[in-house]
């Protein structure tokens, strides 16, 4: 099992207080760089727990779909200005960001994949390209600074992030309608 021991390795490394400094001290590395990780580490710890505790998984999760819409309703949570502002001067919402990114959004992302049908991934595409276009929208917009941890100027940067990847996964999604995936699988 070298993959927990490496995504265990990845999660404590990304909670050491300097990484964790660094990683919050810039708006667009927090969101786009720190958040994503904790998900990644979790992800990987998804077939440690899917080997510990069987049961959970095959009758909580048994289609998917319970565990996309908890990844769903995480990621969404963490999208919003004021939760990522909390994360930086509420130590209890900080803890809650480490735990919550990678076992309730990462791992139940692992678990659920693969049981999904065409319409729930694709469903989840054009959720994520819709919630990261109307972040984009928010952030570039928004004539206020909306996070008070941050400078204007990260905000708008974030925002240009967000609308560059709102505009990635669309053009995944829709090169994924013109090919045969079961030529991949």
């Amino acid at each position: 099992m070298k993959q927990a021991g490496y995504s265990l390795a990845l999660y404590i490394f990304l909670m050491l207080p300097p990484v964790v400094t660094l990683a919050e001290s810039i708006m667009a590395i927090h969101m786009h760089m720190q958040m994503p990780l904790f998900v990644i580490a979790g992800m990987l710890m998804a077939p440690f727990f899917q080997k510990k505790f069987p049961g959970l998984f095959s009758k909580w999760n048994q289609d998917g779909v319970p565990g996309i819409l908890l990844f769903m309703i995480i990621m969404l949570y963490w999208l919003l200005p004021r939760t990522m502002d909390e994360a930086l001067t509420i130590p209890a919402v900080e803890i809650f960001k480490f735990i919550s990114l990678p076992f309730l959004a990462g791992v139940p992302l692992r678990d659920s994949w693969s049981k999904l049908t065409g319409m729930w991934k694709n469903g989840v595409y054009i959720t994520s390209a819709a919630a990261c276009g109307i972040m984009a929208w928010l952030y570039i917009a928004s004539p206020t600074q909306l996070c008070n941890s941050y400078l204007i100027v990260e905000q708008k940067t974030l925002g240009w992030a967000f609308l560059f990847l709102a505009i990635s996964i669309l053009i995944y999604f829709i090169q994924l309608l013109f090919i045969d995936r079961s030529e991949y699988e």
